[in-house]
Protein backbone atom coordinates (compact mmCIF):
# COMPACT_ATOMS: atom_id res chain seq x y z
CA UNK A 1 0.00 0.00 0.00
CA UNK A 2 2.72 2.85 -0.72
CA UNK A 3 0.95 4.66 -2.74
CA UNK A 4 -1.39 5.56 0.71
CA UNK A 5 1.93 6.74 2.43
CA UNK A 6 2.67 9.21 -0.75
CA UNK A 7 -0.85 11.13 0.26
CA UNK A 8 1.05 13.45 2.75
CA UNK A 9 4.64 12.17 4.59
CA UNK A 10 3.10 13.95 7.98
CA UNK A 11 0.41 11.32 8.29
CA UNK A 12 2.83 8.62 7.97
CA UNK A 13 5.54 10.28 10.31
CA UNK A 14 2.39 11.57 13.41
CA UNK A 15 1.41 7.77 12.86
CA UNK A 16 4.53 5.97 13.02
CA UNK A 17 5.73 8.59 16.06
CA UNK A 18 2.99 6.84 17.78
CA UNK A 19 2.15 3.09 16.93
CA UNK A 20 5.58 2.48 15.39
CA UNK A 21 4.12 1.18 12.49
CA UNK A 22 1.57 2.37 9.47
CA UNK A 23 -1.36 0.69 7.77
CA UNK A 24 -0.27 -1.77 5.62
CA UNK A 25 -3.29 -4.06 5.07
CA UNK A 26 -6.95 -3.34 3.63
CA UNK A 27 -9.36 -2.69 6.44
CA UNK A 28 -11.51 -5.62 6.07
CA UNK A 29 -8.48 -8.04 6.13
CA UNK A 30 -7.32 -9.39 10.05
CA UNK A 31 -3.99 -10.08 10.95
CA UNK A 32 -4.49 -14.12 9.74
CA UNK A 33 -5.81 -13.01 6.50
CA UNK A 34 -9.37 -13.50 7.21
CA UNK A 35 -12.02 -11.61 6.47
CA UNK A 36 -12.61 -9.03 9.24
CA UNK A 37 -16.84 -7.81 9.06
CA UNK A 38 -17.82 -4.69 9.68
CA UNK A 39 -20.21 -3.26 11.65
CA UNK A 40 -20.34 0.62 11.34
CA UNK A 41 -22.26 2.83 14.11
CA UNK A 42 -25.30 4.73 12.46
CA UNK A 43 -24.23 7.54 11.34
CA UNK A 44 -26.09 11.21 13.05
CA UNK A 45 -25.44 14.37 11.72
CA UNK A 46 -26.36 16.95 9.10
CA UNK A 47 -24.35 15.55 6.34
CA UNK A 48 -26.14 12.23 6.70
CA UNK A 49 -29.79 13.54 6.53
CA UNK A 50 -29.01 15.00 3.47
CA UNK A 51 -27.84 11.74 1.96
CA UNK A 52 -30.70 10.27 3.34
CA UNK A 53 -32.46 12.64 1.06
CA UNK A 54 -30.84 12.10 -1.68
CA UNK A 55 -31.31 8.53 -1.48
CA UNK A 56 -34.83 8.73 -1.12
CA UNK A 57 -35.36 11.01 -4.16
CA UNK A 58 -33.28 8.26 -5.97
CA UNK A 59 -34.93 5.41 -4.93
CA UNK A 60 -38.30 6.51 -5.27
CA UNK A 61 -37.64 7.32 -8.90
CA UNK A 62 -35.81 4.48 -9.33
CA UNK A 63 -39.01 2.19 -8.30
CA UNK A 64 -41.40 4.64 -9.69
CA UNK A 65 -39.65 4.77 -13.11
CA UNK A 66 -41.19 1.71 -15.27
CA UNK A 67 -44.78 2.88 -14.29
CA UNK A 68 -44.25 6.30 -16.00
CA UNK A 69 -45.56 6.17 -19.35
CA UNK A 70 -45.26 8.80 -22.12
CA UNK A 71 -47.39 8.63 -25.11
CA UNK A 72 -48.53 5.01 -24.35
CA UNK A 73 -45.00 3.77 -24.04
CA UNK A 74 -42.14 3.90 -20.79
CA UNK A 75 -40.45 6.55 -20.18
CA UNK A 76 -37.20 4.78 -19.75
CA UNK A 77 -37.13 1.22 -21.38
CA UNK A 78 -33.44 -0.64 -22.04
CA UNK A 79 -34.85 -3.30 -24.03
CA UNK A 80 -31.97 -5.35 -25.08
CA UNK A 81 -34.12 -8.01 -26.44
CA UNK A 82 -35.75 -6.40 -29.07
CA UNK A 83 -32.80 -3.71 -29.23
CA UNK A 84 -35.12 -1.00 -28.57
CA UNK A 85 -34.08 1.89 -25.94
CA UNK A 86 -36.16 4.43 -24.97
CA UNK A 87 -34.82 7.28 -23.05
CA UNK A 88 -36.89 10.16 -21.22
CA UNK A 89 -39.32 9.48 -23.76
CA UNK A 90 -37.00 9.49 -27.38
CA UNK A 91 -36.91 6.10 -29.02
CA UNK A 92 -33.43 4.84 -30.08
CA UNK A 93 -32.35 2.18 -32.16
CA UNK A 94 -29.19 0.19 -33.04
CA UNK A 95 -28.80 2.67 -35.52
CA UNK A 96 -28.33 5.51 -32.85
CA UNK A 97 -25.51 3.24 -31.73
CA UNK A 98 -23.17 5.91 -32.62
CA UNK A 99 -25.22 8.60 -30.14
CA UNK A 100 -25.32 6.21 -27.51
CA UNK A 101 -21.22 5.58 -27.66
CA UNK A 102 -20.85 9.61 -27.64
CA UNK A 103 -23.19 9.69 -24.75
CA UNK A 104 -20.93 6.88 -23.37
CA UNK A 105 -17.17 8.88 -23.68
CA UNK A 106 -19.06 12.24 -22.81
CA UNK A 107 -20.33 10.72 -19.18
CA UNK A 108 -16.78 8.83 -19.00
CA UNK A 109 -15.29 12.37 -19.05
CA UNK A 110 -17.46 13.70 -16.80
CA UNK A 111 -17.34 11.52 -14.48
CA UNK A 112 -12.83 11.64 -14.42
CA UNK A 113 -13.33 15.33 -14.49
CA UNK A 114 -15.44 15.29 -11.39
CA UNK A 115 -13.59 12.73 -9.66
CA UNK A 116 -10.80 14.82 -10.39
CA UNK A 117 -11.99 18.22 -8.76
CA UNK A 118 -14.38 15.91 -6.36
CA UNK A 119 -12.81 12.87 -5.82
CA UNK A 120 -15.24 9.97 -4.86
CA UNK A 121 -18.89 12.17 -4.37
CA UNK A 122 -20.45 10.07 -6.94
CA UNK A 123 -19.64 7.20 -4.69
CA UNK A 124 -20.56 8.15 -1.07
CA UNK A 125 -23.93 10.10 -2.36
CA UNK A 126 -25.54 8.40 -5.71
CA UNK A 127 -23.75 4.94 -6.29
CA UNK A 128 -26.63 2.41 -6.39
CA UNK A 129 -24.52 0.10 -4.30
CA UNK A 130 -23.80 2.98 -1.27
CA UNK A 131 -27.36 3.53 -1.67
CA UNK A 132 -29.00 -0.30 -1.07
CA UNK A 133 -26.87 -0.75 1.21
CA UNK A 134 -26.66 2.08 3.29
CA UNK A 135 -30.13 3.09 3.29
CA UNK A 136 -32.23 0.20 2.65
CA UNK A 137 -30.06 -3.18 3.87
CA UNK A 138 -27.93 -1.74 6.83
CA UNK A 139 -31.46 0.21 7.92
CA UNK A 140 -33.25 -3.22 8.19
CA UNK A 141 -30.15 -4.99 9.78
CA UNK A 142 -30.53 -1.88 12.45
CA UNK A 143 -34.33 -2.51 13.11
CA UNK A 144 -33.51 -6.39 13.31
CA UNK A 145 -30.18 -7.05 15.24
CA UNK A 146 -30.07 -3.27 16.93
CA UNK A 147 -26.81 -0.72 16.92
CA UNK A 148 -23.18 -2.18 15.77
CA UNK A 149 -22.89 -2.67 19.29
CA UNK A 150 -25.61 -5.75 19.67
CA UNK A 151 -24.50 -6.77 16.31
CA UNK A 152 -21.54 -7.09 17.14
CA UNK A 153 -22.95 -9.27 19.69
CA UNK A 154 -25.34 -11.53 18.30
CA UNK A 155 -22.28 -12.64 16.01
CA UNK A 156 -20.31 -13.62 19.05
CA UNK A 157 -22.96 -15.40 21.08
CA UNK A 158 -23.79 -19.19 20.53
CA UNK A 159 -26.65 -20.19 18.16
CA UNK A 160 -30.09 -20.25 19.84
CA UNK A 161 -33.52 -19.12 19.72
CA UNK A 162 -32.78 -15.01 19.65
CA UNK A 163 -29.85 -15.64 17.29
CA UNK A 164 -31.74 -18.18 14.82
CA UNK A 165 -35.13 -16.12 14.79
CA UNK A 166 -33.32 -12.82 13.96
CA UNK A 167 -30.79 -14.03 11.18
CA UNK A 168 -34.11 -15.52 9.52
CA UNK A 169 -35.90 -13.10 9.89
CA UNK A 170 -33.28 -10.35 8.22
CA UNK A 171 -32.19 -12.89 5.36
CA UNK A 172 -35.84 -13.19 4.31
CA UNK A 173 -36.47 -9.74 4.10
CA UNK A 174 -32.81 -9.01 2.46
CA UNK A 175 -33.97 -11.73 -0.33
CA UNK A 176 -37.31 -9.97 -0.44
CA UNK A 177 -35.86 -6.76 -1.12
CA UNK A 178 -33.25 -8.42 -3.67
CA UNK A 179 -36.38 -9.73 -5.30
CA UNK A 180 -38.37 -6.62 -5.54
CA UNK A 181 -34.68 -4.46 -6.77
CA UNK A 182 -34.60 -7.88 -9.68
CA UNK A 183 -38.45 -7.39 -11.00
CA UNK A 184 -38.05 -3.43 -11.22
CA UNK A 185 -35.14 -4.17 -13.45
CA UNK A 186 -36.61 -6.31 -14.86
CA UNK A 187 -39.21 -3.63 -15.80
CA UNK A 188 -37.23 -1.53 -17.45
CA UNK A 189 -35.92 -3.97 -19.56
CA UNK A 190 -39.39 -5.81 -20.73
CA UNK A 191 -41.70 -2.86 -19.66
CA UNK A 192 -43.95 -3.41 -16.86
CA UNK A 193 -46.79 -4.50 -19.17
CA UNK A 194 -44.76 -7.31 -20.06
CA UNK A 195 -43.88 -8.04 -16.16
CA UNK A 196 -47.28 -7.86 -15.23
CA UNK A 197 -48.43 -10.31 -18.16
CA UNK A 198 -45.44 -12.76 -16.59
CA UNK A 199 -46.69 -12.36 -13.39
CA UNK A 200 -50.39 -13.13 -14.29
CA UNK A 201 -49.40 -15.78 -16.28
CA UNK A 202 -47.27 -17.89 -13.44
CA UNK A 203 -44.01 -18.90 -13.02
CA UNK A 204 -44.79 -22.25 -14.89
CA UNK A 205 -45.71 -20.46 -18.08
CA UNK A 206 -42.42 -18.21 -18.15
CA UNK A 207 -40.41 -20.79 -16.35
CA UNK A 208 -37.08 -19.87 -17.59
CA UNK A 209 -37.67 -16.20 -17.15
CA UNK A 210 -38.58 -17.22 -13.45
CA UNK A 211 -35.31 -19.16 -13.06
CA UNK A 212 -33.35 -16.40 -14.40
CA UNK A 213 -35.32 -13.94 -11.95
CA UNK A 214 -34.96 -16.32 -9.43
CA UNK A 215 -30.80 -16.29 -9.98
CA UNK A 216 -30.27 -12.52 -10.32
CA UNK A 217 -32.38 -12.01 -7.18
CA UNK A 218 -29.64 -14.37 -5.33
CA UNK A 219 -26.90 -12.12 -7.10
CA UNK A 220 -28.58 -8.94 -5.61
CA UNK A 221 -29.21 -10.47 -1.92
CA UNK A 222 -25.20 -12.11 -2.26
CA UNK A 223 -23.95 -9.20 -2.99
CA UNK A 224 -25.85 -7.22 0.05
CA UNK A 225 -26.23 -9.71 2.37
CA UNK A 226 -22.69 -11.11 2.38
CA UNK A 227 -20.18 -8.92 -0.09
CA UNK A 228 -21.11 -5.87 0.85
CA UNK A 229 -18.81 -3.15 1.27
CA UNK A 230 -16.44 -5.81 -0.67
CA UNK A 231 -17.66 -4.57 -4.03
CA UNK A 232 -15.90 -1.06 -3.11
CA UNK A 233 -12.56 -2.51 -1.90
CA UNK A 234 -12.32 -5.19 -4.69
CA UNK A 235 -14.68 -5.22 -7.42
CA UNK A 236 -15.59 -1.93 -8.37
CA UNK A 237 -12.61 -0.29 -10.91
CA UNK A 238 -13.58 3.42 -10.07
CA UNK A 239 -11.87 3.12 -6.59
CA UNK A 240 -9.07 1.74 -8.27
CA UNK A 241 -9.08 4.98 -10.46
CA UNK A 242 -8.89 7.15 -8.19
CA UNK A 243 -4.80 6.85 -7.69
CA UNK A 244 -4.72 8.09 -10.84
CA UNK A 245 -7.03 11.06 -10.96
CA UNK A 246 -6.70 12.54 -7.69
CA UNK A 247 -3.99 14.96 -6.83
CA UNK A 248 -3.10 17.51 -4.08
CA UNK A 249 -5.97 19.90 -4.96
CA UNK A 250 -8.32 17.39 -5.13
CA UNK A 251 -11.69 17.86 -2.60
CA UNK A 252 -12.19 14.79 -0.77
CA UNK A 253 -13.09 14.09 2.72
CA UNK A 254 -10.14 14.46 4.34
CA UNK A 255 -8.61 15.03 8.25
CA UNK A 256 -7.21 18.24 9.52
CA UNK A 257 -3.43 16.56 10.62
CA UNK A 258 -2.04 20.03 11.11
CA UNK A 259 -4.87 21.04 13.71
CA UNK A 260 -5.09 17.17 15.05
CA UNK A 261 -1.98 16.60 16.07
CA UNK A 262 -0.26 15.51 18.20
CA UNK A 263 -3.68 13.73 19.36
CA UNK A 264 -4.64 13.28 22.68
CA UNK A 265 -7.72 11.75 25.29
CA UNK A 266 -9.77 15.00 26.02
CA UNK A 267 -9.31 15.98 29.82
CA UNK A 268 -11.30 19.41 30.92
CA UNK A 269 -8.50 20.11 33.17
CA UNK A 270 -5.69 20.20 30.81
CA UNK A 271 -5.37 22.97 28.47
CA UNK A 272 -4.05 20.94 25.35
CA UNK A 273 -1.87 24.04 23.76
CA UNK A 274 0.59 23.89 26.85
CA UNK A 275 0.53 20.09 26.68
CA UNK A 276 1.13 20.33 22.77
CA UNK A 277 -1.56 18.05 22.14
CA UNK A 278 -3.95 19.00 18.78
CA UNK A 279 -7.63 19.11 18.59
CA UNK A 280 -8.28 15.03 17.65
CA UNK A 281 -9.11 13.51 21.24
CA UNK A 282 -8.42 9.90 19.59
CA UNK A 283 -12.31 8.90 20.52
CA UNK A 284 -12.16 6.75 17.15
CA UNK A 285 -15.43 7.40 16.35
CA UNK A 286 -14.82 8.41 12.82
CA UNK A 287 -13.52 4.61 13.09
CA UNK A 288 -16.63 3.52 14.48
CA UNK A 289 -19.30 4.95 11.63
CA UNK A 290 -16.78 4.24 8.65
CA UNK A 291 -18.50 1.72 6.35
CA UNK A 292 -15.67 0.42 4.79
CA UNK A 293 -13.88 0.01 8.61
CA UNK A 294 -11.15 2.75 7.64
CA UNK A 295 -9.38 4.84 10.00
CA UNK A 296 -9.68 8.86 7.90
CA UNK A 297 -6.73 10.11 10.02
CA UNK A 298 -4.07 7.72 7.91
CA UNK A 299 -5.01 9.85 4.99
CA UNK A 300 -6.63 9.35 1.71
CA UNK A 301 -6.90 5.44 0.92
CA UNK A 302 -9.02 3.33 -1.48
CA UNK A 303 -11.66 2.09 0.70
CA UNK A 304 -12.91 5.58 1.27
CA UNK A 305 -16.19 6.13 -0.50
CA UNK A 306 -16.60 9.73 0.99
CA UNK A 307 -19.47 9.39 2.31
CA UNK A 308 -19.11 11.83 5.29
CA UNK A 309 -20.09 9.71 8.00
CA UNK A 310 -16.72 10.43 9.57
CA UNK A 311 -17.32 13.90 9.15
CA UNK A 312 -20.52 13.88 10.88
CA UNK A 313 -19.15 11.70 13.87
CA UNK A 314 -16.13 14.31 14.19
CA UNK A 315 -18.18 17.09 14.29
CA UNK A 316 -20.47 15.76 16.79
CA UNK A 317 -17.89 15.09 18.78
CA UNK A 318 -15.60 18.90 18.30
CA UNK A 319 -19.16 20.58 19.27
CA UNK A 320 -19.72 18.19 22.76
CA UNK A 321 -16.43 19.09 24.25
CA UNK A 322 -15.80 22.77 22.80
CA UNK A 323 -13.58 22.84 19.74
CA UNK A 324 -14.62 23.93 16.40
CA UNK A 325 -16.14 21.84 14.06
CA UNK A 326 -14.16 20.64 10.65
CA UNK A 327 -11.59 18.72 11.99
CA UNK A 328 -12.66 16.05 9.17
CA UNK A 329 -14.08 17.63 6.02
CA UNK A 330 -14.47 18.36 2.38
CA UNK A 331 -10.56 19.71 1.62
CA UNK A 332 -7.97 18.88 -0.37
CA UNK A 333 -4.39 18.31 1.00
CA UNK A 334 -3.34 20.98 -0.41
CA UNK A 335 -5.53 23.18 1.08
CA UNK A 336 -5.01 21.44 4.53
CA UNK A 337 -0.93 21.82 4.22
CA UNK A 338 -0.70 25.08 2.73
CA UNK A 339 -4.42 26.76 3.38
CA UNK A 340 -4.76 27.13 -0.50
CA UNK A 341 -8.34 25.94 -2.08
CA UNK A 342 -8.57 26.27 -5.27
CA UNK A 343 -10.65 23.82 -7.42
CA UNK A 344 -9.69 24.31 -10.64
CA UNK A 345 -6.11 23.95 -12.15
CA UNK A 346 -5.11 23.02 -15.64
CA UNK A 347 -5.98 19.80 -15.81
CA UNK A 348 -9.65 20.45 -14.00
CA UNK A 349 -9.58 23.06 -17.21
CA UNK A 350 -8.45 20.98 -19.87
CA UNK A 351 -11.11 18.10 -18.87
CA UNK A 352 -13.45 20.98 -18.76
CA UNK A 353 -12.84 22.00 -22.31
CA UNK A 354 -12.79 18.28 -23.77
CA UNK A 355 -16.07 18.28 -21.86
CA UNK A 356 -17.84 21.14 -23.58
CA UNK A 357 -16.63 20.09 -26.93
CA UNK A 358 -18.09 16.95 -26.59
CA UNK A 359 -21.59 17.79 -25.08
CA UNK A 360 -21.42 20.15 -28.33
CA UNK A 361 -20.77 17.30 -30.62
CA UNK A 362 -23.74 15.01 -29.05
CA UNK A 363 -26.19 17.91 -28.76
CA UNK A 364 -25.72 18.73 -32.32
CA UNK A 365 -26.09 15.18 -33.74
CA UNK A 366 -29.43 14.66 -31.17
CA UNK A 367 -30.66 17.81 -33.01
CA UNK A 368 -29.89 16.00 -36.56
CA UNK A 369 -31.39 13.03 -35.80
CA UNK A 370 -33.73 11.60 -38.25
CA UNK A 371 -37.58 10.88 -37.28
CA UNK A 372 -36.92 7.81 -39.54
CA UNK A 373 -33.63 5.66 -40.70
CA UNK A 374 -33.72 4.07 -43.82
CA UNK A 375 -31.63 1.07 -45.10
CA UNK A 376 -31.63 0.29 -49.08
CA UNK A 377 -29.84 -2.94 -50.18
CA UNK A 378 -30.27 -5.11 -53.68
CA UNK A 379 -31.98 -8.40 -53.03
CA UNK A 380 -28.86 -10.67 -52.36
CA UNK A 381 -28.45 -13.25 -55.76
CA UNK A 382 -30.64 -11.30 -57.88
CA UNK A 383 -29.41 -9.84 -61.65
CA UNK A 384 -31.30 -6.92 -63.57
CA UNK A 385 -33.96 -8.08 -65.30
CA UNK A 386 -35.44 -7.22 -68.61
CA UNK A 387 -38.85 -4.71 -68.01
CA UNK A 388 -40.35 -4.24 -71.24
CA UNK A 389 -38.41 -3.23 -74.46
CA UNK A 390 -36.32 -0.36 -73.10
CA UNK A 391 -36.13 -0.73 -69.73
CA UNK A 392 -34.05 -2.86 -66.71
CA UNK A 393 -34.63 -3.59 -63.43
CA UNK A 394 -33.36 -4.78 -60.20
CA UNK A 395 -35.23 -5.72 -56.78
CA UNK A 396 -34.04 -4.24 -53.52
CA UNK A 397 -35.34 -4.39 -50.01
CA UNK A 398 -35.44 -1.39 -47.81
CA UNK A 399 -35.64 -1.81 -44.02
CA UNK A 400 -37.38 1.54 -42.11
CA UNK A 401 -36.88 3.08 -38.41
CA UNK A 402 -39.71 4.76 -37.47
CA UNK A 403 -38.41 6.60 -34.07
CA UNK A 404 -41.38 8.65 -33.86
CA UNK A 405 -44.59 7.67 -32.53
CA UNK A 406 -46.51 8.84 -35.67
CA UNK A 407 -47.96 6.37 -38.27
CA UNK A 408 -46.57 7.64 -41.24
CA UNK A 409 -47.02 7.09 -45.18
CA UNK A 410 -43.78 6.10 -47.03
CA UNK A 411 -43.01 6.65 -50.60
CA UNK A 412 -39.91 6.20 -52.37
CA UNK A 413 -38.69 8.26 -55.57
CA UNK A 414 -35.92 7.91 -57.77
CA UNK A 415 -34.23 11.58 -57.95
CA UNK A 416 -30.88 10.47 -60.09
CA UNK A 417 -31.77 9.06 -63.30
CA UNK A 418 -34.90 8.96 -65.36
CA UNK A 419 -36.60 5.77 -64.48
CA UNK A 420 -39.40 4.92 -61.25
CA UNK A 421 -39.97 2.96 -58.49
CA UNK A 422 -42.40 0.16 -57.72
CA UNK A 423 -43.88 -1.16 -54.26
CA UNK A 424 -44.14 -5.20 -54.52
CA UNK A 425 -46.79 -5.56 -52.47
CA UNK A 426 -49.35 -2.84 -50.45
CA UNK A 427 -47.94 0.49 -50.10
CA UNK A 428 -45.57 1.06 -47.13
CA UNK A 429 -47.23 2.40 -43.97
CA UNK A 430 -44.64 2.56 -40.93
CA UNK A 431 -46.61 2.67 -37.63
CA UNK A 432 -44.83 4.39 -34.89
CA UNK A 433 -41.95 3.12 -33.26
CA UNK A 434 -41.57 0.16 -35.33
CA UNK A 435 -39.66 -1.35 -38.00
CA UNK A 436 -40.57 -2.44 -41.42
CA UNK A 437 -39.57 -4.14 -44.47
CA UNK A 438 -40.65 -3.87 -47.60
CA UNK A 439 -38.89 -5.10 -51.36
CA UNK A 440 -39.28 -3.23 -54.25
CA UNK A 441 -38.11 -2.64 -58.12
CA UNK A 442 -36.18 0.35 -59.17
CA UNK A 443 -37.02 0.66 -63.17
CA UNK A 444 -34.16 2.51 -65.15
CA UNK A 445 -34.04 3.26 -68.81
CA UNK A 446 -31.67 1.41 -71.13
CA UNK A 447 -30.07 4.81 -72.42
CA UNK A 448 -29.54 6.14 -68.75
CA UNK A 449 -27.36 3.25 -68.16
CA UNK A 450 -23.75 3.70 -68.71
CA UNK A 451 -22.25 1.21 -66.91
CA UNK A 452 -22.03 -1.99 -65.26
CA UNK A 453 -22.54 -0.39 -61.69
CA UNK A 454 -24.75 2.68 -61.76
CA UNK A 455 -24.83 4.89 -58.59
CA UNK A 456 -28.46 6.09 -58.15
CA UNK A 457 -29.70 8.27 -55.21
CA UNK A 458 -33.48 7.10 -53.87
CA UNK A 459 -35.60 9.68 -51.61
CA UNK A 460 -37.39 8.55 -48.67
CA UNK A 461 -40.41 10.81 -48.51
CA UNK A 462 -43.72 11.06 -46.26
CA UNK A 463 -46.05 13.36 -48.39
CA UNK A 464 -43.51 15.90 -49.10
CA UNK A 465 -41.40 16.12 -46.22
CA UNK A 466 -38.27 14.52 -46.56
CA UNK A 467 -37.27 11.82 -44.44
CA UNK A 468 -33.85 10.37 -45.89
CA UNK A 469 -31.77 10.09 -48.79
CA UNK A 470 -29.97 6.71 -49.81
CA UNK A 471 -27.20 5.98 -52.19
CA UNK A 472 -27.37 2.45 -53.65
CA UNK A 473 -25.77 0.67 -56.98
CA UNK A 474 -28.08 -0.49 -59.70
CA UNK A 475 -26.83 -3.77 -61.82
CA UNK A 476 -26.79 -3.51 -66.11
CA UNK A 477 -24.92 -5.68 -68.22
CA UNK A 478 -21.44 -5.11 -68.96
CA UNK A 479 -22.53 -3.70 -72.58
CA UNK A 480 -25.21 -2.40 -74.28
CA UNK A 481 -25.66 -1.91 -78.22
CA UNK A 482 -28.28 0.23 -79.84
CA UNK A 483 -30.38 -2.70 -80.89
CA UNK A 484 -31.14 -3.85 -77.57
Amino acid sequence: MNQIKTTSNLYEDVHQSKSGSFRDKISTVDSSGKRAWIYPKKPKGKLYNYRRIVAIILLTLLFIGPFIKYKGEPFMLFNVFERKFILFGQLFWPQDFHLIVLSLITFIVFIILFTVIFGRIFCGWICPQTIFMEFVFRQIEYLIEGNFNKQKKLARQAWNFEKIRKKTLKHLIFYAIAFAISNTFLAYIVGIDRLKELVETGPMANLTSFIAIILFSGVFYFVFAFFREQVCLIACPYGRLQGVLLDSKSIVVAYDYKRGEPRGRYNTLENRAETNKGDCIDCKNCLTVCPTGIDIRNGTQLECINCTACIDACDSIMERVGFPKGLIRYDSEKGISEGIRKIFNGRSIAYSAVLVVLLLVVGTLFSLRSDVEATILRVPATLFQEYGPNQLSNVYKVQLVNKTRNNLPVQLKLVSHKGEIKIMGDPIVLEGGKIKEANFLVILDKESITASNTRIVIEVKSGDKLLSRYKTTFIGPNRLDEKN
